[in-house]
This record gives C-alpha cells, structure tokens and sequence, in this order.
C-alpha cells in the first residue's frame, strides 16, 4: 500500500480539500499508514499532475477541493484488485532473539518485558478506539473496525508471545 492509494481510497467516496483528507486519515488510515501533512500534500500534488486526481473547487486562503478522476480510480481499482505485495521479512525483536544468548538474563527478560508493554499499550490503545467507534457508522468505518480487529489480534499474540518467551528463558 501507499500514501497514494489511500488517498485515492479516501477521495473515491467524496471530494475533499487536504485539511478534510488530513483529519480523516488521522483518526482512520495513520494506525496502519502512518503519514506527514507535507508528505500528503505532496502526494496530492503528485496526483493531480498525473491527471488522478484534480481540483475540483478552490476557496479561500488558496482551500482547494480534490476529486479523484476516472485515471485516479482505475489506478485504484486495479491496486485494490491486485495480489498483495509481501513486504520484506526484517523483524529487528526476532533478530535480538537469536542472539539472547549473547546478553544477560536481565537483559533478554528486559528485550521482551519491553515488547510485552508495548504490545499491551498498542492493545489498550486499539481498545479504547474501538470503543470511541462504536456509535459511527459507513462503508469507512466498517471497514476500519475490521482492519482495527487485525491490529488488537496482533498486539493480543505480541504480548502473549512475549510472556511465552520470558517463560521460555527461565526453564
């Protein structure tokens, strides 16, 4: 995925000017694509130069409206439909784990008590947003409650794993 595609995805369901798609992607898309306002602006202006997406209503202080356009969502439609990339494999905890031994036991139940309190964060964190969604409703928000369920599994193994582990060290 990119910034690209999601903002593509955010302007396939309405135009909206960069504050608008600013505010939406930081209460629904940055818990899983984390992005800058300059780096969406840019992406922004990227788009509209390849014909994507275009300006579709200009207003005060320069405010402008973006649409995305039959280019901007055929490009779209052909990533949503396209086999998911892999990223590469780089884990930088399971690459500490191989070498635990080279650490002391304070030291390797420190790596993973870490991972366990972030994992335990990120899952109350997860929590307390399903809880603020509970009364939204649309397409954006169901989808975002299921791509939210992904993120709460995760942190859940995270720190169960990470308790496993710790109990693994000290047979």
């Amino acid at each position: 995925m990119s910034l690209r595609h999601a903002l593509l995805g955010l302007l396939a369901d309405r135009s909206a000017s960069g504050y608008d798609l600013m505010k939406l992607f930081d209460t629904s898309l940055a818990h899983v694509w984390p992005a800058t306002q300059s780096q969406m602006y840019g992406e922004l202006n990227r788009l509209a130069e390849a014909g994507r997406v275009e300006v579709s209503a200009e207003g005060p202080r320069r405010r402008k409206e973006y649409t995305i356009t039959a280019q901007g969502r055929k490009e779209l439609d052909d990533w949503l439909t396209a086999p998911t990339q892999q990223s590469p494999r780089r884990n930088e905890l399971l690459l500490k784990v191989f070498f635990l031994n080279l650490a002391t036991p304070e030291q390797a139940r420190a790596i993973l008590a870490e991972r366990e309190g972030r994992a335990t964060a990120d899952h109350e964190r997860l929590a307390a947003l399903r809880t603020a969604l509970e009364s939204e409703d649309g397409p954006l928000t169901v989808n975002g409650r299921i791509a939210l369920e992904y993120g709460l599994r995760w942190a859940e193994m995270e720190r169960d794993w990470a308790r496993w582990a710790t109990g693994q060290l000290e047979r």
